[in-house]
Protein backbone atom coordinates (compact mmCIF):
# COMPACT_ATOMS: atom_id res chain seq x y z
CA UNK A 1 0.00 0.00 0.00
CA UNK A 2 3.31 2.17 0.11
CA UNK A 3 2.15 3.65 -3.54
CA UNK A 4 -1.43 4.27 -3.07
CA UNK A 5 -3.14 7.50 -2.86
CA UNK A 6 -6.28 8.93 -2.74
CA UNK A 7 -7.06 10.40 -6.25
CA UNK A 8 -10.23 12.64 -5.89
CA UNK A 9 -13.97 12.68 -4.14
CA UNK A 10 -17.15 12.64 -5.99
CA UNK A 11 -19.77 14.82 -3.82
CA UNK A 12 -23.35 14.88 -4.49
CA UNK A 13 -24.57 18.66 -4.37
CA UNK A 14 -28.19 20.16 -4.05
CA UNK A 15 -27.19 22.91 -6.65
CA UNK A 16 -24.38 22.99 -8.62
CA UNK A 17 -23.68 26.85 -9.47
CA UNK A 18 -23.65 27.27 -5.66
CA UNK A 19 -21.21 24.15 -5.35
CA UNK A 20 -19.22 25.64 -8.04
CA UNK A 21 -18.63 28.83 -6.11
CA UNK A 22 -17.76 27.80 -3.01
CA UNK A 23 -14.65 24.89 -4.03
CA UNK A 24 -13.77 27.38 -6.81
CA UNK A 25 -13.98 31.12 -5.58
CA UNK A 26 -13.40 30.39 -2.37
CA UNK A 27 -10.84 27.50 -1.99
CA UNK A 28 -9.30 28.35 -5.08
CA UNK A 29 -9.60 24.78 -6.96
CA UNK A 30 -9.71 25.31 -11.09
CA UNK A 31 -13.12 24.38 -12.77
CA UNK A 32 -11.66 21.52 -15.49
CA UNK A 33 -14.76 20.59 -17.11
CA UNK A 34 -18.45 21.22 -16.49
CA UNK A 35 -21.19 19.29 -17.82
CA UNK A 36 -24.69 21.54 -18.01
CA UNK A 37 -26.17 21.61 -14.46
CA UNK A 38 -25.23 17.92 -13.78
CA UNK A 39 -21.74 17.80 -13.04
CA UNK A 40 -18.40 19.81 -12.19
CA UNK A 41 -15.04 18.52 -11.75
CA UNK A 42 -12.61 20.29 -9.99
CA UNK A 43 -8.58 20.00 -9.79
CA UNK A 44 -5.34 21.81 -8.77
CA UNK A 45 -1.95 22.18 -10.16
CA UNK A 46 -3.05 20.93 -13.59
CA UNK A 47 -4.63 17.84 -12.36
CA UNK A 48 -8.01 16.91 -14.37
CA UNK A 49 -10.11 16.36 -10.49
CA UNK A 50 -9.54 16.45 -7.43
CA UNK A 51 -13.10 17.21 -7.08
CA UNK A 52 -15.94 16.06 -8.61
CA UNK A 53 -19.33 17.81 -7.87
CA UNK A 54 -23.35 16.03 -9.29
CA UNK A 55 -26.40 16.88 -8.80
CA UNK A 56 -27.36 13.28 -10.48
CA UNK A 57 -29.48 11.91 -7.08
CA UNK A 58 -29.18 15.09 -5.04
CA UNK A 59 -30.79 18.43 -7.23
CA UNK A 60 -32.41 20.62 -4.50
CA UNK A 61 -31.56 17.94 -2.09
CA UNK A 62 -30.96 18.59 2.06
CA UNK A 63 -27.92 17.46 4.00
CA UNK A 64 -28.18 13.92 5.57
CA UNK A 65 -28.98 14.74 9.14
CA UNK A 66 -26.47 14.90 12.29
CA UNK A 67 -25.87 11.34 13.54
CA UNK A 68 -26.11 9.03 10.29
CA UNK A 69 -23.30 7.78 8.43
CA UNK A 70 -21.29 9.19 5.24
CA UNK A 71 -18.53 11.19 4.89
CA UNK A 72 -17.38 13.21 7.95
CA UNK A 73 -15.12 15.46 5.89
CA UNK A 74 -12.73 15.85 3.25
CA UNK A 75 -9.63 17.15 3.91
CA UNK A 76 -7.13 19.77 1.56
CA UNK A 77 -3.98 20.43 1.70
CA UNK A 78 -2.10 23.55 1.33
CA UNK A 79 1.53 23.63 0.76
CA UNK A 80 2.66 25.94 3.17
CA UNK A 81 1.06 28.39 6.22
CA UNK A 82 0.83 31.39 3.70
CA UNK A 83 -1.07 29.53 1.26
CA UNK A 84 -4.00 28.11 4.44
CA UNK A 85 -4.04 31.80 5.40
CA UNK A 86 -4.85 33.11 1.94
CA UNK A 87 -8.29 30.51 1.21
CA UNK A 88 -8.77 31.02 5.11
CA UNK A 89 -9.13 34.75 4.36
CA UNK A 90 -11.38 34.21 1.47
CA UNK A 91 -14.00 32.09 3.39
CA UNK A 92 -14.45 34.61 6.21
CA UNK A 93 -14.69 37.26 3.50
CA UNK A 94 -17.28 35.52 1.63
CA UNK A 95 -19.13 35.28 5.36
CA UNK A 96 -18.41 31.91 5.80
CA UNK A 97 -17.88 31.06 9.53
CA UNK A 98 -15.08 28.35 10.85
CA UNK A 99 -15.91 25.45 13.07
CA UNK A 100 -13.34 24.88 14.63
CA UNK A 101 -9.61 25.14 14.01
CA UNK A 102 -6.40 22.56 15.97
CA UNK A 103 -2.65 22.56 15.71
CA UNK A 104 -2.55 18.58 15.67
CA UNK A 105 1.65 18.98 15.88
CA UNK A 106 1.76 17.89 12.51
CA UNK A 107 -0.58 20.16 10.92
CA UNK A 108 -2.79 23.45 11.48
CA UNK A 109 -6.07 22.81 10.54
CA UNK A 110 -9.47 24.60 10.35
CA UNK A 111 -12.70 23.22 9.91
CA UNK A 112 -15.89 24.20 8.25
CA UNK A 113 -18.97 23.34 6.09
CA UNK A 114 -19.33 23.22 2.23
CA UNK A 115 -22.75 24.89 0.99
CA UNK A 116 -24.27 21.32 1.46
CA UNK A 117 -23.37 20.91 4.69
CA UNK A 118 -20.12 18.49 3.85
CA UNK A 119 -17.64 18.85 6.40
CA UNK A 120 -14.06 20.62 5.11
CA UNK A 121 -10.76 20.01 6.67
CA UNK A 122 -7.93 22.78 5.29
CA UNK A 123 -4.35 22.27 6.49
CA UNK A 124 -0.82 22.28 6.21
CA UNK A 125 1.37 20.12 7.00
CA UNK A 126 4.66 20.60 9.38
CA UNK A 127 8.28 19.68 8.26
CA UNK A 128 8.75 16.22 9.34
CA UNK A 129 11.78 16.96 11.37
CA UNK A 130 9.41 19.28 13.56
CA UNK A 131 6.79 16.37 14.17
CA UNK A 132 6.01 15.59 17.94
CA UNK A 133 7.54 12.27 19.22
CA UNK A 134 7.62 10.78 22.52
CA UNK A 135 10.55 9.43 24.35
CA UNK A 136 9.72 6.12 23.02
CA UNK A 137 9.52 6.83 19.26
CA UNK A 138 5.93 7.40 18.48
CA UNK A 139 4.16 10.16 17.28
CA UNK A 140 2.24 12.35 19.13
CA UNK A 141 -0.29 14.22 17.39
CA UNK A 142 -2.98 16.72 19.77
CA UNK A 143 -5.93 19.43 19.23
CA UNK A 144 -3.99 22.49 21.20
CA UNK A 145 -5.75 25.79 19.87
CA UNK A 146 -4.55 27.47 16.75
CA UNK A 147 -3.94 30.51 16.28
CA UNK A 148 -5.87 31.44 13.24
CA UNK A 149 -4.87 35.05 12.90
CA UNK A 150 -1.37 34.50 12.72
CA UNK A 151 -1.50 32.15 9.80
CA UNK A 152 -3.86 34.53 8.26
CA UNK A 153 -1.43 37.14 8.92
CA UNK A 154 1.37 34.94 6.89
CA UNK A 155 -1.26 35.60 4.04
CA UNK A 156 -0.10 39.16 3.59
Amino acid sequence: MSHTTVGHIHLRVANLDRAIAFYRDVLGFDLTLRMGDQAAFLGAGGYHHHIGLNTWESRDGTPPPAGHTGLYHSAFLYPDRPALGAVIKRILAAGISLEGAADHGVSEAVYLRDPDGNGVELYRDRPRPDWPYDATGNLKMGNARLDVQAIIDEAG
